[in-house]
């Protein structure tokens, strides 16, 4: 009998709340304030703090940091904005940093 096993997933790497699936990645080449970081199309089981301008390696972007719905912590940040044109396909796109999060059903 064949193990049944779920969606290939990321979760919280402090409390193990899932967060985002692996399906919803949409980039594995970006830079995070820790090193490397993962663009997503959604995420889940978070929590969007204040929005503040913050000045990227691509530019200037309005961002709302992100945390973990269980323990709070900073896992990325989410782009609300991109003043630059090239820039525009992250509005509303997620980072996650690679650091702050773990794989599940690999």
């Amino acid at each position: 009998m064949a193990e049944m096993i779920g969606p290939r997933l990321y979760s919280c790497c402090n409390c193990r709340n899932h967060v985002a699936l692996h399906d919803d990645v949409i980039s594995k080449s970006f830079q995070g304030r820790n090193g490397r970081a993962f663009l997503f199309s959604h995420v889940m089981n978070i929590t969007v703090g204040r929005k503040e301008d913050r000045q990227l390696m691509t530019g200037l972007h309005t961002v709302a940091d992100i945390y973990c719905s269980d323990c709070q912590a900073v896992l990325g940040w989410k782009y609300e904005r991109a003043y630059e044109e090239t820039q525009k396909y992250k509005e509303g796109k997620f980072i996650l940093e690679k650091s702050k999060i773990a794989k599940e059903n690999w």
